[in-house]
C-alpha cells in the first residue's frame, strides 16, 4: 500500500535521517520525501512510503505514530493512502492533456487533482452548482464565502482547499490524514493558474 506519512521533526543535522533510519527498519520503502516546512527550530516532512505492514483505515496514523514513537521529538501529523507515483510527474501529464484539449481544461482539472493533491475529490463550483467532478465527489457542495485567492479551509471533519478560476471555484478535500499544509496550496493553485490560462486563452478565441 502506497501511503503519504507526514511527521514533525526537530530541524537539527541528522534528524531526517534518523527517521529514515527508523522507517527502513519498520519495513517501510522509502519513495520519496518532501519538505514542507522548516520554522521554529522544526521542519515539517512528507514521506511517501511503501510500507507493508500498516492496513488502511482510521488508525492509520495511530498506528504509524506508535511505530515510530522510539525517535525523540518525531510526531506525526497523519498518516494517509496516496495514489500519486513518485516520480511520475502527474502534473505535466496533467498540463500537457489541457495543452491538447483546453475545451475541456477545468474537467480534466478536477478529475487529476485528488491524486496530485493526495485527497479524496474535486470539483469545479459555479453560481453554487457542481459543474465538474471527479470520481467520489458529493453532487452537491455548498462554499459559504467563496475567497477572492486560494484559501485553506475546514468544514466538519473535512479539510479542503478553494480556488478561483475565471467564474469557477475549484474546492479539493480529504477526509483522511491532515489538514492541507500551505505548501500544498502553493503547488495547487499554481496548477489551477495555469490550466485557467490555458482554457482562457481557447474562450478568447473563439469569441
Amino acid at each position: 500500500m502506497l501511503l503519504r506519512l507526514r511527521v514533525s521533526l526537530p530541524d537539527r543535522p541528522g534528524g531526517l535521517g534518523q527517521v529514515a533510519r527508523a522507517l527502513g527498519a519498520l519495513g517501510a520503502d522509502i519513495l520519496q520525501v518532501t519538505v514542507l516546512e522548516r520554522e521554529a527550530g522544526r521542519a515539517v516532512d512528507e514521506f511517501t512510503l511503501d510500507w507493508p505492514g500498516l492496513k488502511p483505515g482510521p488508525g492509520l496514523a495511530g498506528e504509524a505514530a506508535e511505530r515510530l514513537s522510539g525517535v525523540p521529538g518525531v510526531r506525526v501529523e497523519g498518516a494517509w493512502p496516496t495514489r500519486e507515483v513518485p516520480g511520475s510527474a502527474p502534473d505535466y501529464d496533467l498540463l500537457t492533456q489541457v495543452a491538447a484539449d483546453p475545451s475541456r481544461g477545468f474537467a480534466t482539472l478536477v478529475d487529476a487533482l485528488p491524486s496530485l493533491c493526495g485527497a479524496d475529490w474535486a470539483i469545479a463550483l459555479s453560481g453554487g452548482l457542481v459543474r465538474h467532478a471527479s470520481l467520489g465527489a458529493p453532487e452537491m457542495f455548498a462554499l459559504s464565502d467563496p475567497p477572492l485567492r486560494p484559501a485553506m479551509r475546514m468544514s466538519d471533519e473535512l479539510s479542503f482547499m478553494a480556488m478561483p478560476a475565471e467564474d469557477l471555484h475549484i474546492v479539493v478535500a480529504r477526509g483522511a490524514g491532515p489538514a492541507f499544509h500551505r505548501a500544498e496550496l502553493s503547488r495547487a493553485a499554481r496548477i489551477v493558474d495555469v490550466v485557467s490560462r490555458l482554457a482562457g486563452r481557447t474562450a478568447g478565441t473563439r469569441t
